[in-house]
């Protein structure tokens, strides 16, 4: 099985630059959101995601999934940290990482940080991964509502992300592969603007080309106040796109 995808890398309407990056490839697809700003986010989402695109080209030698997520963090941890050292200026930069591998006729989801994996299987949208904040682990306990997560001044706090520490325990998930499945990779530029509904009604679209643009412009339509990304594939038995680098990792 192979991805078959479009995707789009957008600045919005206030960020100076593109901090985000993303992978398109036919056995890895994946989403990074820099972190730190000034201090160089894209940077870091440019490191983990050409890592990516590295392994995409078999150049991670590892074959069980859980050895090659534990490679590709490890790696990427590795390299930020000596760019840390040789830049010190850089230092607090980190990224987030949210991927799909084929695997064995199975996807499988890593995940660090709060940039998300959707599925929309038959009418059903769902939300493949939880987000490593500090406002998903509130509502996790019970400690607030929704409605009071929405205006929290910790929404954006993460608990999770790749930061050249090594202090990081990436999410693997498995899932099965079903005909007609579509899957969505976003940075919160995405999900944090738009709501469930929304996201739904623009991956609906039969056309990829037609709902990546329907969303992108819905972020406009409310302001566009971060960078970005919007991946979605469907999967085929063959390998039609085009491998591609996009933000901060294609600069």
């Amino acid at each position: 099985m192979h991805f078959q995808s479009v995707a789009l890398s957008d600045r919005g309407l206030t960020r100076e630059i593109n901090e985000d990056s993303a992978w398109v490839g036919s056995q890895i697809i994946a989403v990074a959101d820099g972190l730190g700003g000034h201090a160089g986010g894209e940077v870091a989402s440019a490191i983990v995601i050409n890592g990516l695109a590295k392994a995409d080209k078999k150049e991670f030698t590892k074959e069980a999934v859980h050895d090659l997520v534990i490679e590709i963090t490890t790696k990427a941890n590795g390299e930020i940290a000596k760019k840390i050292k040789d830049s010190p200026k850089l230092k607090g930069m980190g990224t987030t990482l949210t991927a799909l591998l084929i695997r064995n006729n199975k996807v499988a989801l890593l995940h660090v940080g709060d940039s998300r994996c959707y599925r929309l299987r038959g009418n059903t949208l769902e939300q493949l991964s939880n987000d490593h904040t500090v406002i998903q682990e509130l509502l996790d306990q019970g400690a607030i509502s929704e409605a009071e997560a929405a205006g929290h001044p910790q929404r954006s706090m993460l608990t999770q992300a790749l930061r050249g520490d090594g202090d990081v325990t990436p999410v693997l998930q498995m899932y099965e592969i079903k005909k007609g499945d579509r899957y969505l990779l976003c940075s919160d530029g995405l999900s944090g603007v738009l709501t469930d509904k929304e996201i739904k009604v623009g991956l609906k679209k039969s056309d990829k080309d037609e709902a990546v643009k329907f969303l992108n412009d819905a972020t406009y339509i409310n302001g566009a106040p971060d960078n970005v990304t919007i991946l979605i594939a469907d999967l085929s038995d063959t390998a039609t796109t085009s491998s591609i680098l996009l933000g901060a990792a294609h600069e």
